[in-house]
């Protein structure tokens, strides 16, 4: 297919507010070895991409500049050596960067075909939330069918993920949210128990049900040692963000005594071949649950890409449930 030279973006033109972020025009980028140039339909709008703009996640140094962390679109052309893929094929990705624009690159490992039944819009809501609840719900944390997992923020994005693909396998899922609504959501969902942590102290119910064999948590600050104190002996706590802040005091004793596992993660910075061995996962585990109708992305709201500065409001608002997303073209 022939391609322009130009394309629309969405810059962050200084660290700060959603106000700073506009349209540009920039050059179409090609892709390299290994990699796929996507022509956008749609990009997912989230939270690190607000830190990014706001100055507090710079991107690594090969990356975009440009904000966005995955997108759905077609393949527009491939790079040398990428073998499994065809120009026009249907799309979802994981990218380093980018996804706020017309087209991006991102290494053909990291892409998914948009599983059987789902439309662009959707698909594009399934990379970053998939790559992050799989990674470290199940790979590095390690739940098991029957075992009690707390997920915070369970009406975000990684929360209605976590909650779906976790109670699909067999997990017993108890989550927290920050009104009576959103833990509705959550428990329609296959949550067993939604807290409402403006009301309820999830510690005291975590205990109740024997404690938490495993806690996500993006919350940090003082949730750090209320999640130890919510673990059951032998509970592992994966920490993903710190909304809160990242530091805490701990009494590592109990840690000690009660054999806990504190670890944690973040996905930009992993090597594309850690990415890969993610993206071989949710092919052979999550997808079937997407194709089965076990698992579906909440849609929350869209905007189209000028009104990129709206979408970082709403998600930076805390009022949504589910995903946000900005249609391209």
């Amino acid at each position: 297919m022939t391609l322009p030279k130009e394309m629309r973006a969405v810059e962050i033109s200084a660290p700060g507010g959603p106000e700073v972020l506009r349209v540009v025009k920039v050059p179409v980028p090609a892709p390299g070895p290994g990699q796929i140039l996507i022509e956008v339909h749609w990009a997912g709008v989230n939270r690190p991409d607000a830190l990014q703009r706001a100055g507090a996640y710079a991107p690594p140094p090969s990356a975009s500049p440009l904000p966005g962390l995955e997108a759905s679109g077609r393949i527009a052309a491939l790079g040398p050596d990428v073998a499994g893929w065809e120009v026009g094929d249907a799309v979802c990705a994981l990218l380093p960067g980018g996804g706020y624009a017309e087209y991006v690159v991102t290494p053909a490992a990291h892409a998914l075909p948009v599983p059987e039944g789902m439309d662009l819009r959707e698909a594009a809501c399934l990379p970053e939330t998939c790559y992050t609840v799989w990674s470290n719900v199940f790979m590095r944390g390690g739940l098991k069918a029957g075992e009690v997992f707390l997920v915070h923020g369970g009406s975000s994005g990684i929360g209605t993920t976590a909650i779906q693909i976790a109670s699909a396998l067999g997990a017993r899922v108890f989550t927290t949210a920050g009104s009576a609504g959103k833990c509705k959501v959550c428990e329609e969902l296959g949550a067993e128990r939604a807290i409402n942590y403006r009301e309820e102290d999830f510690v005291e119910i975590l205990r109740a049900a024997g404690g938490a064999d495993l806690i996500l948590d993006m919350v940090g600050g003082d949730y750090i040692a209320r999640n130890v104190r919510a673990l059951a002996d032998d509970g592992r706590l994966v920490q993903i963000a710190f909304l809160s802040g990242p530091k805490a005091e701990l009494n590592f004793a109990q840690v000690m005594a009660r054999r806990l596992t504190i670890t944690g993660s973040t996905l930009r910075p992993q090597s594309d071949l850690a990415k890969a061995r993610i993206a071989g996962e949710l092919r052979a585990q999550v997808w079937p649950l997407i194709e089965g109708g076990r698992l579906r992305p909440v849609m929350d709201s869209e905007f189209p890409l000028e009104d990129a500065a709206e979408a970082h409001r709403r998600i930076e608002s805390s009022g949504h449930i589910g995903k946000i997303v900005l249609k391209v073209c």
